[in-house]
């Protein structure tokens, strides 16, 4: 809240939509930045180790187990929002090397002059379309890789595509993991593609979501894991139990069913 108690908006040139940061009414500490109305991003500045939003505790979850607790890791975020996921490994990881690529420059600055990041955080900032923004990026750089910048069929499509996905796994360092987040209605057709898609170029691969996500009759967000190694068997029993529940982890034949159409 502005010191005027007024909520802090910004003109996006970008998106043609204001952004908005209001405080969380039930949170204290809490803060949800929303975009043209929608809400985007959920921030606690006070506990910065929780994480609100459904599919973005997914991937924190998939973060948590790629090492050791508490090692630090090299994290790279591409579609930055509030910069939820910056500040959870941070709290959780103290240390950890982190670069964020955000196309809106206005959304960015807005962000960390209302809701700064904690002190300490080692965060390099890349204002540049996702794809452009890996040129020069060193080959096995990152522990995690996360991309959040789309939802459904409306994606740009070369953020969807074959080229772009070999060459995030090619950032992944060894037994790192690429993240997607990718939001679809029913019947999930583009959520199955991406997952048929990356599958064609990663070694291991599942998709996480809420149980009845994967019936197809479902508007919501789905999370694929790739790895340019085997999936390992105990990240879905680690997964499945961090939950949220009801929590399902797809993986091997259960993944295909989905992709072909005849899960759920």
């Amino acid at each position: 809240m502005s010191s005027d108690g007024s909520v802090p908006t910004r003109w996006l040139r970008g998106v043609g939509a204001h952004a908005e940061i209001d405080e969380d009414a039930f949170l204290d500490g809490a803060y949800i930045l929303s975009i043209g109305g929608a809400q985007q991003s959920h921030v606690n500045l006070a506990e910065p180790g929780q994480v609100f939003y459904e599919y973005l505790r997914r991937i924190a979850n998939v973060i948590d187990v790629v090492r050791p607790p508490g090692e630090p890791l090299r994290v790279l975020h591409l579609g930055a929002g509030a910069l939820t996921l910056v500040r959870y490994v941070q709290a959780t990881r103290p240390g950890s090397e982190q670069t964020a690529v955000e196309l809106e420059r206005e959304l960015l600055d807005f962000v960390l002059e209302h809701l700064p990041l904690p002190a300490g955080t080692k965060c390099r900032f890349v204002l540049d379309d996702a794809a452009a923004a890996l040129d020069g990026l060193p080959a096995a750089g990152f522990d995690a890789i996360v991309l959040d910048v789309f939802a459904g069929a409306d994606a740009p499509a070369h953020l969807t595509e074959a080229p772009f996905y070999r060459r995030l796994l090619e950032l992944a360092a060894p037994g790192g993991v690429v993240l997607v987040n990718v939001g679809d209605d029913p019947p999930l057709a583009f959520a199955r593609r991406q997952v048929r898609t990356l599958a064609q170029e990663a070694q291991g691969i599942a998709a996480l979501g809420e149980t009845a996500m994967f019936t197809g009759r479902y508007p919501g967000n789905l999370v694929i894991a790739a790895l340019r190694e085997p999936w390992p068997a105990d990240w879905t029993d680690r997964l499945l139990a961090a939950g949220p529940h009801p929590a399902a982890v797809l993986a091997g034949p259960d993944l295909d069913a989905f992709t072909s159409g005849t899960g759920g």
